[in-house]
């Protein structure tokens, strides 16, 4: 399939002062979390609520800070969803494609709101 990013908007509800940040993400189907690095942690102010052990690529298992709650807008949705803090870059996983109706077009490596749902986010809630 490819490398995929998007361009998402990340902010923190709890600090409506502080400013959205705009960052191109990595796309991974096969991660289930929101991932940050330590800066944007830092910049969005979000604060540890709890730990979640993690298995890496490499199949490393790692204990990490789970901190949030972060909005993520991408073009017309939106959802709230905890972050583990790992890495050197955004990686976008499945919990939040799957909250705002995503999906990845591998042809064209992109991802867009699902065509089906074009003007808001569906799913099954049972």
């Amino acid at each position: 399939m490819g490398i995929v990013h998007a361009k998402i908007k990340l902010d923190n509800p709890k600090r409506a002062n502080l400013k959205a940040i705009e960052i191109n993400a990595l796309v991974d189907t096969g991660s289930l979390f929101l991932c940050l690095p330590e800066e944007v942690r830092l910049e969005l102010q979000l604060e540890e609520s709890s730990k979640k052990e993690v298995t890496t690529a490499d199949g490393k298992r790692c204990l990490c800070p789970y901190v949030g709650p972060v909005r993520v807008q991408f073009e017309n949705r939106e959802c709230y969803v905890g972050a583990v803090v790992l890495g050197d870059e955004v990686l976008l996983g499945a919990v939040p494609m799957e909250d705002m109706d995503l999906v990845v077009v591998p042809s064209v490596r992109r991802l867009v709101v699902n065509p089906l749902h074009p003007n808001f986010a569906a799913g099954p809630a049972k």
